[in-house]
Formats: C-alpha cells, structure tokens, sequence
C-alpha cells in the first residue's frame, strides 16, 4: 500500500528531510539531526508536522454524556475552548488509545493516535448514543505545532488572536495567513507552545506564514526522532510503548485522568485493580554510560527480573541514556538502584522522579 503524503510533504522533500513509513504515512525523521532539532525546540523553537494525527469529530447534544461513558476522564463539565486529556479503555481496563478532547461552540473534536485511527473510530462508532453524530476529520485537516520558549511571539506575529490570554490547554478559533484554524496551547515537549489544525487544503499558506514568521527567532522544523527524545524528556507515553491494551492507566502512572466515581468502560476492572493493588508501575530511570535501554530489555534487581523497558533514548538536554519501563512492586520507588540488561551485560541505573527535564517554559497556568 502507497504511504500517504501529508500536505507539508513538499516542503519536507525540499528542506532535504529524510522521510520514514510510520503509521501508514511518509514523515520527516529528522532534517538536521535530532540533536539539533531538540536543542533549538529547548532554546527557542520548533516546527511540526502531526498531520497523522487522527481528527474525530462528535456533534450533538448527547456528546458531553457520551464521553463520560466512553473515556476515563469527565467530560460532563467541560467548558467550551477548553481540552482534556483522557484514556479509553477497554472493559477489562487495557488502554485502547490516549488522546486530546477538544470542546468547540458547535462540536467536540477528538485527537488519535495515527496508528490507532481505524480502531478507535470504530470503536466510538461501535459504542455511540443515538442522536450523535461521528465525523471521520482526518483527511480534510491538517495539524501543525510550533513548541519552545520563542513559540507565542512567533505565532502572535501570524495572528490577532490574543495569544498571551490563552490558557494552557485553551482552544480558540482563529485565523493565519487568511486561513481559519483551531489554535491550542497544547503540545507534547514539556516547552510552551501551540498545535493548529487546519484545512489540509489551505496547509501550504499556514506553513509558509509560520516559517516567516519564525526566522528572527532561528525556529527550525522538527522531525520524528527529536520529538520522540522530546517527549521521553517529560516522560509522556507513547502508545505502542509506555502504553496498549496490555497496559492499564493505573499502572502507567494516569491515575490523574482515571475517574472513579462515574461509569465508564473499564470501570469495574479499574476499580478492581485499584483495590486489589497495582502489581507494576511505569516508572522513568537513569542509565549510566551511552548504551540506549530499548524496548523489551530487562530490569533487573540483585540478579532477579523485576521488569521491562519500554522506551530509551539518549537525552540531549541531560546528556546520559533515559528510559521507562514497568517494575514490579514493591521495587518502584524513585531513588531505587536497578540493572538493564543490555545485550547480556548489566547497566546500572537509577529509578527517579519524572519528568527529566525540569526547566522547561511550559505555562500550566
């Protein structure tokens, strides 16, 4: 099956990119190399093509209702220009995706994992209340983020929408280079910072606007890799690693949007678990040396398995090897010695509090 382009793919080909499969879509791995790339995310800002990301759309007035029952979190008191993060899950709990909920005037617009777009529109087909209408989004828009200290001048300098009055995780409709868009203050790299979706048809003009826009402040585009160490800096999961349906929220450290006290699917399990007592946590640990924890290696305690990798990588901005993985209980607590078990030979490391990178410039306020 032909991969699909993005509309951004021209100007990827042109920057000199080296494009990569992921998800069924060409996308840029890196440009200029992944140091690089994070470092100027870290020290000023960055340029992102999500486009893959999977855009569900949700219409009625049974939709907030809806939501409470689908996913973890609450929905019911969700304001309009507002987001949520949230797992949906499956009934005996295993995470099927983790995604963003958007609450619009007219609307609610639910952002996917890419690899998990067909299963999750199904699966919200599958489960939808009468009287709600389920929009597939995804190819009609487009999503670009711009992520750093240097991101709100940048953006401010394309649009009149009051940027410094946008709350973290506030959503406003606005307009750039004459093409109107959604503009969040989300994003996935622990720096301040906004992702647009767009038209895909009106892509180009956003892209070439924001690049403008963004040279005074040296702003660079950004591929998958550095996103990836980005990311793994804050600690946040990635699905198909930190998280699946072999995983739970409570397990993967997502209590925080796991609610309790209403129903929704994967309640009971979840509550049964929680009472029982989680058996492993996720937890984040330190390597010392330069070899890279990969997915699947051992975690090891006074010669004894206690757990698995499930995401490494060299940190540019803490210069050593970071990764996550599930240990046992009781063995997860931050300061605790561990082993990694890198190709027959143990690695010490270190568990420690998350995230890794503290000194980031994202406004949670």
């Amino acid at each position: 099956m032909a991969l699909i382009q993005t509309p951004f793919y021209p100007f990827h080909v042109e920057l000199g990119a080296k494009m990569v499969p992921f998800a069924g879509y060409s996308l840029p791995l890196q440009y200029s190399g992944v140091i690089d790339e994070h470092e100027c995310v870290r020290s000023s800002a960055g340029l992102f093509d999500l486009s893959h990301m999977g855009e569900i759309e949700l219409r009625g007035e049974r939709v907030p209702a809806f939501l409470d029952r689908l996913l973890t979190n609450s929905f019911s008191d969700l304001a309009p220009g507002c987001a949520r993060y949230s797992a949906m899950c499956r009934e005996d709990g295993g995470i099927l995706d983790d995604l963003i909920v958007y609450r619009l005037e007219d609307r609610h617009l639910l952002v996917v994992n890419a690899s998990n777009f067909d299963k999750d529109l199904a699966w919200i087909r599958r489960h939808t209340f009468s009287g709600i209408e389920v929009v597939d989004a995804n190819r009609s828009t487009a999503l670009l983020a711009i992520q750093g200290p240097a991101a709100q001048e940048i953006v401010q300098r394309t649009t009149s929408l009051d940027l410094a009055s946008l709350a973290y995780y506030g959503a406003e409709p606005a307009h750039i280079a004459d093409v109107p868009l959604l503009l969040a203050r989300t994003g996935y790299t622990g720096e301040d910072g906004f992702e647009l979706y767009l038209p895909a048809d009106r892509a180009g003009d956003v892209w070439r606007a924001l690049v403008s826009a963004g040279k005074w402040a040296g702003m660079k585009p950004v591929g998958l890799a550095a996103r990836d160490t980005l990311r793994l800096e804050m600690k946040y999961a990635l699905y198909g690693n930190d998280i699946d349906e072999s995983t739970s929220p409570l397990e993967a450290g997502l209590a925080w949007v796991v609610k309790l006290d209403k129903e929704f699917i994967g309640a009971e399990a979840l509550r049964a678990q929680k009472a029982a007592g989680v058996g492993r946590r996720l937890v984040a640990f330190e390597a010392e040396g330069r070899r890279i924890p990969r997915k699947g290696y051992p975690i090891v305690l006074d010669g004894q398995e206690v757990g698995e990798v499930r995401s490494g990588t060299f940190s540019p901005s803490l210069r050593r090897a970071i990764g996550t993985g599930y240990v046992k209980r009781p063995y997860t607590r931050a300061g605790a010695d561990i082993e990694i078990m890198v190709r027959e030979r143990a690695i010490p490391a270190r568990i420690v509090k998350p995230p890794f990178y503290k000194t980031g410039s994202l406004r949670r306020a």
